[in-house]
């Protein structure tokens, strides 16, 4: 019996994989947004960016723009009672409204 990874993106075939028609680069619009710190942003994983992506778990939270590390972005998202930072580019981010 072989065992079975636990990888970083493991169990999300279906969560980070875009549909036939969306496939490929998204539109400049979303990655030119400049976030204001205090904004309330949606993490959206966009998977054409493997390497920036904040972990699945966090895929449809809302949170709060923190600060600017760089090109990326810190966001400061809730589970629960548990406060978590997650440093991410726009590539993953939508502005809530």
């Amino acid at each position: 019996m072989v065992k079975r990874t636990h990888g970083y993106r493991a169990k999300c075939r279906k969560l980070l994989s875009k549909p036939p028609r969306e496939r490929g680069r998204s539109g400049l619009s979303r990655l030119m947004y400049e976030y204001q710190i205090g904004q309330r942003v949606h993490i959206d994983i966009d998977p054409t960016y493997i390497e920036t992506a904040p972990h699945r778990r966090y895929q449809g939270k809302t949170g709060v723009v923190i600060g600017k590390q760089g090109r990326a972005y810190v966001v400061e998202v809730y589970l629960g009672d548990k406060r978590k930072i997650i440093v991410t580019t726009p590539e993953h981010l939508k502005p809530a409204t």
